[in-house]
């Protein structure tokens, strides 16, 4: 759909409102027909999606293939699974309900409206969708308009592949994402910024809309002595600079042990030079700034501390070399919002309740990443930190384990999903309590005249 078809929205939700009330999409039959034509319908264009990226973000082949194509291992996972999800759970009961059985049924939400970013423009909107058709609903897709050439892709392919009263995409700019707004859906599902979440929950506020919002933060990385400093220094540069640092659960910035510092700045200058050369600017697997915008942004950063490692930028290319700054305050503009881009910004510490102190004074980040083989300390940063996720040990990896559910919290998001947890996103669990004819006591019913002492005794 392109900006000027937006009048048909409406009529888009009602044929799905409609499709939704014959049944089909209850189907367990038919929901797995349709991840299975999904996964289909993604290798059958695996090419345009491929270079749909490329156009986009400059992302090297191998990044899409492990971090946007890969995401039909969700497909997979879901089809494998959905048996055992969408079965009855029996519930106990207590012995006072003797006579009764319990049991919670999943069951569809409806119609629900699917928001992507543009940083994953192809992962982040296929992802969610797995969780809306494994739950059984109907869902409208919006792409962001920023990655331009995925959006475009997405949409052929839902439109060659789905009937629009089951899956269809608007397309469009801020005036699509208002008019879908402006609709009553089941569920709304983002993924963006802080901001732009805030808007979301307010307009699902007119419809008591219930939201999953995967925003972003502030991840931070605490590096202690007790490492191995070589694959600590690979993973974090791994982490930090795919798809140039435009990752929600990048490391932002460093903690480090003073006494570790310089081997870890050395160690990172040696990593940088080894994934993408002397000049990253011609490495074929380094990525671009999404645009202008987001580049001049990035480059007013480069003002903050010192520029030890990188700092070049060409405007022309939208390109910003891997950086890492040091000598940065906690008053810096690069320390006061989520970077989103390939500058590392690191900060020393003595004592790592002063790292610990820095990160819960500031809100609950998406991620938290921690590089210790001391257990101690392990544990003490789990139980003093609050963040949506942590990983010990590495970096961005924990999105890929579809066992764990994948949100924020606070200011990060509010919800999850990835396996399960996506099912359990685009699912309502419906109590149902039975009870049986063999046996109706009648200590609740009236006349209640000494009956008192009989309840008192039950509920004690």
């Amino acid at each position: 759909m392109i900006t000027t078809e937006l009048s048909k929205i409406g009529e888009i939700i009602q044929n799905q409102r409609e499709f939704f009330e014959t049944g089909k999409t209850k189907d367990i039959t038919f929901r797995i027909e349709q991840l299975k034509n999904l996964k289909q319908s993604i290798i059958e264009h695996e090419q345009a999606i491929v270079e749909a990226l490329k156009a986009d973000l400059h992302k090297p082949e191998l990044e899409i293939y492990i971090t946007e194509i890969g995401v039909t291992k969700e497909i997979d996972y879901a089809i494998k699974h959905i048996n055992a999800w969408t079965k009855p759970k029996k519930a106990a009961v207590s012995f006072d309900f003797f006579s009764y059985s319990a049991k919670i049924y999943p069951e569809p939400l409806g119609v629900v409206l699917i928001i992507g970013p543009w940083n994953y423009p192809f992962q982040l909107i296929i992802s969610p969708l797995v969780g809306a058709i494994a739950a059984g609903n109907c869902a409208i897709i919006k792409p962001s308009e920023i990655a331009s050439h995925t959006s475009a892709v997405i949409a052929k392919i839902i439109a060659k592949h789905f009937d629009p009263a089951y899956i269809a995409v608007v397309e469009g700019d801020v005036e699509a994402s208002q008019k879908l707004l402006a609709e009553k859906f089941d569920h709304i599902f983002f993924t963006g910024g802080t901001a732009i979440g805030k808007i979301i929950m307010a307009a699902a506020a007119k419809y008591l809309t219930p939201v999953t919002l995967e925003l972003g933060g502030k991840s931070p990385c605490i590096v202690d002595t007790d490492i191995n400093l070589e694959h600590t220094v690979r993973r974090i540069t791994w982490g930090k600079f795919i798809n140039a640092g435009q990752t929600c659960i990048a490391p932002d910035y460093l903690l480090v042990n003073k006494k570790i510092k310089k081997d870890l700045i050395d160690g990172l200058k040696k990593c940088l030079k080894e994934f993408y050369g002397d000049n990253p600017v011609s490495s074929p697997d380094y990525a671009r700034i999404i645009s202008q915008k987001h580049f001049d942004r990035l480059v007013n950063f480069l003002k903050d501390g010192e520029v030890i490692i990188g700092g070049e930028n060409q405007s022309s290319e939208r390109y910003i070399a891997p950086t890492v700054i040091d000598n940065v305050s906690s008053e810096d503009s690069v320390m006061q919002e989520e970077i989103f881009g390939p500058i590392l910004p690191i900060i020393e510490y003595t004592d790592v309740a002063e790292a610990i102190a820095l990160i819960n004074s500031r809100p609950k980040p998406l991620a938290l990443y921690l590089f210790s083989q001391n257990k101690n300390l392990q544990k003490r940063v789990l139980q003093e930190t609050s963040s949506g996720g942590v990983c010990i040990n590495d970096t961005v990896m924990q999105v890929g384990v579809s066992s764990l559910p994948f949100g924020g919290v606070g200011d990060s998001g509010i919800g999850n999903y990835h396996g399960k947890a996506s099912f359990d996103t685009f699912s309502h669990n419906k109590s149902v309590l039975q009870n049986s004819f063999w046996l109706d006591l009648k200590w609740r019913y009236a006349p209640y005249d000494g009956k008192l002492p009989l309840i008192k005794k039950l509920l004690g």
